[in-house]
């Protein structure tokens, strides 16, 4: 069960992640944000890279990236598509809703992610995983009731249904994740690096338009969580994918556990940013993480 620690580390770390992008982008510019935390990334990862095409250089196998033929490279460009859409929705709502709303609609994911491991790659999950499903479906309508006494509709706010949005694309790419891990060969190293890269090749159009003013924009400034942002996701991630690398891993365990990490952004949100309702918030959160419970617990 060395894959559940795994996915738990990443949890930690992902909460810490959600609490460095809601500093970051709160009045802030959000496609700069979102392309120099992506950079940050990406440097780490170069001199392994590089290593790896001069080829004279030994890595580790934590370090080491594979050589890849030009449709595996095409994968991996398709999973940074997928994820640096998801990025852009998420950090646009996170800008525009509490943290405390946001994290708990992002903590949905793995209804979708249990849903399509069930359809596509054939999981098969018990009687208390779908309990589980019913009490996250419960936990988002509280959090919609609570959400209009700040002024938020579920059903008309753009930037709740850009969350959703970011959630849909999440669960999608946590399933490609399995696929790359766990039947298609690929090393956690040589997917995290390739994908840190791409990150960045997939955003220069956007943020080029942005820096040419190619569309109403706000002002960018400089934030210290920028570069954290970049560092902590690569923890997050590197433990997620070491998670799924594992042969007896299931994604919709995995991303069940992974977002635990709600429990650190809400509490953030009360603490740090002082966010307001967190008591009806918390009704809802507990019917979400109750129901992730519920899902582990289903599990075949």
């Amino acid at each position: 069960m060395d894959w559940i620690i795994g996915a738990l580390v990443s949890a930690f770390f992902l909460g810490f992640y959600d609490l460095l992008k809601k500093h970051a982008v709160e009045g802030n510019a959000v496609l700069p944000v979102l392309f120099l935390s992506a950079c940050f990334a990406a440097i780490i990862w170069l001199p392994s890279v590089l290593a790896t095409q001069v080829g004279f250089i030994q890595l580790g196998n934590s370090v080491r990236i594979d050589p890849l033929s030009l449709g595996e490279h095409l994968m991996l460009f398709l999973k940074s598509a997928i994820v640096s859409s998801s990025w852009i929705c998420s950090y646009f709502a996170l800008k525009h809703l509490p943290i405390s709303l946001a994290a708990p609609i992002r903590a949905t994911s793995p209804l979708w992610t249990v849903l399509g491991a069930g359809i596509i790659l054939g999981e098969r999950h018990g009687f208390l995983l779908w309990v589980g499903v019913l009490l996250i479906v419960g936990g988002m309508i509280l959090l919609s009731l609570v959400g209009r006494k700040e002024g938020i509709n579920f059903r008309t706010n753009r930037w709740v249904w850009a969350m959703v949005g970011a959630t849909l694309l999440g669960s999608s790419s946590a399933m490609y994740d399995r696929y790359l891990l766990g039947f298609a060969g690929f090393s956690v190293p040589t997917v995290q690096a390739w994908f840190s890269i791409y990150n960045v090749v997939f955003m220069i159009p956007l943020i080029l338009g942005w820096k040419l003013r190619m569309w109403t924009r706000g002002n960018f400034q400089w934030r210290w969580s920028i570069p954290l942002i970049g560092f902590t996701l690569l923890i997050a991630d590197y433990a997620y994918f070491w998670a799924l690398s594992s042969e007896d891993a299931m994604i919709s365990i995995v991303s069940c556990l992974r977002r635990a990490s709600t429990l650190v952004a809400f509490a953030g949100g009360i603490f740090i940013f002082k966010e307001h309702e967190w008591k009806r918030k918390l009704r809802g959160l507990a019917f979400v993480l109750a129901g992730l419970i519920l899902v582990i617990l289903g599990r075949p």
